[in-house]
């Protein structure tokens, strides 16, 4: 048994971060190795063993700031010695470089996940620095082998989570303030890459009279609160504007469909974890097929559509009017993200992955 560093963004709550909850499900998950973690001052999480090596100060965007990372570069050059260090963040210049002098000096095996496809993998072998390089997607795996690059894909999970009844449903919506007999669909996606939200916008002023569109959307940038105001301008009639809400499992489950027709899933994880959770949920999910999440329509787990308005806006109609035919969908969602995206079989792929290189380093 060894001792893995998870080098991440604090694990703590709010867990509205995608490739912070990965790490977090990793840490723990884990049963033959001990997860060290990266916490804050003030969190109410531990990990279910191991422990927290190194606090910050609660972030006040979705990253640390200059002096917090410098916290964690004196943490590990100066920090005492462990088996492996497990990383988890985009990989940029700067920060690799800053790893790679660190790995030189320290001499430490290295696992990297990479969350969400970098935008230009052209530059990808500049700054992938790690022993071995995990990718979320079959997607973004066969990019980086086009670009001469080998990497290794372990899927992400989803916690687990109760199917709610039609009644705490329509008491979901109540206490969210969403009409109750309507039609409901939630995009739970970006504002600004992908053309998602347009493409969702668009698709809904093509939809039904009584149709009700949720955008919960975080605004992490001020480009996002720009776009927002852009889209708000042009938005169709029967639009409701939640933004980042901490109840976003009870908007889920209260969704008729749930839909991310965003191409470039870019600062997203590859098979967004909210999609994952919807599937749990045993919602129908809407994904377009010329993105990385269309993995998660395999076998009519999802519905993957043209990367336009017209077959988004056709996909949701269909699923909107047939009650047996949603709950149909919906079932076989529930049912792929259990077997798919379990967090046992994610945390066994990392836990073969230690081994394989302890086992290279002894």
């Amino acid at each position: 048994m060894a001792t893995v560093l998870i080098v991440s963004k604090p694990l703590s709550p709010p867990w509205n971060d995608g490739s912070k909850n990965l790490a977090r499900d990793v840490a723990e998950g884990m049963t033959r190795h001990t997860p060290h973690v990266i916490s804050t001052e003030d969190s109410t999480w531990r990990p279910r063993r191991g422990s927290i090596v190194l606090t910050q100060n609660a972030a006040r965007g979705f990253s640390p700031g200059p002096r917090e990372q410098l916290k964690v570069l004196a943490h590990l050059g100066l920090g005492p010695r462990v088996g492996l260090w497990h990383f988890f963040f985009a990989p940029n210049p700067k920060t690799s470089t800053a790893a790679r002098a660190l790995l030189r000096l320290r001499r430490m095996k290295t696992v990297h996940t990479v969350c969400s496809r970098p935008r230009d993998l052209t530059r990808a072998a500049r700054v992938l620095f790690a022993d071995r390089t995990v990718v979320l997607s079959r997607a973004t795996q066969a990019a980086f082998a086009d670009a001469g690059l080998h990497v290794e894909r372990i899927p992400p999970c989803a916690p687990p989570l109760e199917v709610p009844t039609q009644a705490q449903r329509a008491e979901d919506r109540r206490a969210l303030g969403l009409p109750v007999d309507a039609p409901l669909v939630v995009y739970p996606g970006d504002l600004e890459h992908g053309e998602g939200a347009r493409r969702m916008l668009a698709a809904h002023a093509r939809g039904r009279a009584d149709e009700v569109l949720v955008m919960a959307c975080r605004t992490k940038t001020p480009g996002a609160k720009e776009a927002e105001r852009a889209l708000r301008r042009a938005a169709p009639e029967r639009v409701i504007w939640l933004g980042e809400t901490p109840h976003i499992h009870a908007l889920l489950g209260a969704a008729d469909v749930v839909a991310l027709p965003s191409s470039d899933l870019y600062a997203k994880v590859d098979l967004p974890l909210v999609l994952l959770e919807a599937m749990r949920l045993a919602r129908p999910v809407v994904v377009a097929e010329d993105a990385a999440a269309a993995e998660i329509a395999e076998g009519g787990a999802a519905v993957a559509v043209a990367p336009h308005a017209d077959a988004v806006a056709a996909a949701i109609g269909d699923l909107l009017g047939d009650d047996a035919a949603r709950r149909a969908q919906g079932e076989r969602a529930c049912v792929a993200a259990r077997e798919r995206y379990d967090a046992r079989v994610m945390v066994a792929g990392y836990e073969a992955l230690y081994d394989d290189l302890l086992g290279a380093q002894r």
